[in-house]
């Protein structure tokens, strides 16, 4: 790939039209049904979890991905191919010929979406890890028995190279959804934390994506809100460093602490800042 110079024009052009965005809540506040928020025209789903039933009169696309093979196939047909890999690596010129030739209406379909809605990246991690757990960098050299950090070493850097991979994607907002639980440490301190296999993924995950935001229940308090993430009625995005304790980023510096959970508006509001 050669080297160019890109104009401050280039930069707020490719900005008004992509941004990476980790939305995390626990189980059952309703972080599919923001699907129902996006263009379906525009949105591809990629289900890893089975989990459409709550929006299934939705009329998008969606993909189901069963394995972590499949997984970085359509991970391939999104980002296309990466200039840096080797020529027998995922993602390579190699590997995106083979998918392309293999899934050829699937290349067009994705082409044609501006947004593509990845549930959930807390699956994706569990197909990554039963895939690592068969790799020989999963058993010992010496006694052939299973390694265990051997497996989450491989899990973590593929896991990685896929998102940063899906964040290059050119002109396409790509939204990762996952589980956002709840731990308690021995000091009875409650700490939310991203449902992830192993640990490395989920530390360098803020630094991949542009957005960090979770996804909680609130009851009015006053002229604010209060955190009640088992017994709240009102559903909000929690999107920049707050006093919940729930992880959160903004990197447009435009989100207020809390918006609707309402995507097409988050991102709109995102994107503005970014024209200027």
């Amino acid at each position: 790939m050669a080297l160019r110079i890109v104009s401050a024009d280039e930069r707020l052009a490719e900005a008004a039209v992509k941004t990476t965005i980790a939305i995390f809540g626990p189980s059952g506040v309703g972080k599919t049904s923001l699907l129902k928020t996006l263009p379906a025209d525009e949105t591809l789903c990629i289900d890893l979890e089975a989990g459409m039933k709550s929006v299934q009169d939705w009329p998008g696309l969606s993909i189901p991905v069963r394995t972590w093979l499949d997984a970085l196939d359509v991970a391939c047909l999104v980002g296309g191919i990466d200039p840096a890999a080797p020529a027998d690596a995922f993602f390579s010129e190699a590997h995106h010929r083979h998918v392309a030739a293999t899934y050829p209406d699937l290349l067009r379909l994705i082409a044609d979406k501006r947004i593509v809605f990845v549930d959930s990246i807390t699956d994706l991690t569990r197909q990554a890890m039963a895939w690592a757990k068969t790799r020989p960098e999963a058993f010992s050299e010496r006694s052939g028995r299973p390694d265990t950090r051997g497996a989450y070493g491989l899990l973590a850097r593929e896991v990685i190279a896929l998102l940063k991979h899906l964040q290059h994607a050119q002109a396409k907002t790509v939204i990762f959804v996952g589980i956002l639980e709840k731990v308690t440490d021995e000091l009875n301190r409650v700490h939310w934390q991203p449902q992830l296999e192993g640990g490395k993924a989920g530390r360098e995950l803020p630094g991949i994506v542009d957005q960090v935001v979770s996804m909680s229940l609130f009851v009015a308090e006053g002229e604010g809100l209060r955190h009640e993430p088992e017994r709240g009625e009102i559903r909000r995005l929690v999107c920049r460093p707050n006093p919940y304790g729930l992880p959160a980023k903004d990197r447009s510096g435009r989100l207020d602490v809390t918006e609707p959970p309402d995507l097409s508006a988050l991102i709109a509001k995102i994107n503005a800042t970014r024209k200027g």
